[in-house]
């Protein structure tokens, strides 16, 4: 079966995905079910890309680096001023580099943000499927999923799920 990248996030209401600071706080704030799906999303992939501002982000949250089980990317303009045991730093296209890595043998990709480097994979369609879980606050400003896009993208709903007040919409292109 071919891999696929698989944007999976959490939004507010209004569309956003931290707080104007960064700041994911809120999103310890509501009531789900478990770990809403997280666990088994995670045994999906086998590969992780993150965007330089939201692995910098997960490096201050977390003593531990959470994706060392699995082949991790961060993107960024200068890979070269980084360095970690557990990640590769790439300076390069999403879609030419998402085609190589779906050449090779494995499981899907999990696009895990930000919002910048979402919004490149979406400018290059090279985003597969969207699973989005919509929690329930409005946050009135902050860092929206989607913006700066021109280009319209079709897509067909595949599923919905409940975890207690929020709703995880799977969409695929259409």
């Amino acid at each position: 079966m071919e891999r696929k990248t698989v944007l999976y996030i959490a939004v507010s209401l209004d569309g956003m995905i931290a707080k104007e600071d960064g700041s994911i706080d809120w999103l310890d704030e509501f009531e789900g079910e478990g770990d809403n799906g997280y666990s088994d999303f995670y045994q999906t992939v086998d590969t992780v890309i993150l965007g330089r501002s939201t692995y910098e982000h997960v490096k201050v949250l977390t003593p531990v680096f959470p994706y060392q089980d699995k082949t991790c990317y961060v993107f960024t303009g200068s890979p070269d001023s980084y360095q970690d045991e557990h990640v590769t730093f790439i300076n390069e296209g999403a879609r030419a580099f998402t085609a190589r890595l779906k050449q090779e043998k494995g499981s899907n990709i999990w696009i895990a943000g930000g919002a910048e480097l979402v919004n490149d994979f979406m400018k290059e369609d090279a985003i597969d499927e969207f699973i989005i879980t919509v929690i329930p606050v409005v946050l009135g400003s902050g860092i929206p999923l989607f913006h700066e896009l021109t280009n319209e993208t079709k897509l067909r709903l595949k599923g919905t799920k409940q975890f207690g007040q929020a709703v995880q919409l799977h969409y695929v292109r259409a």
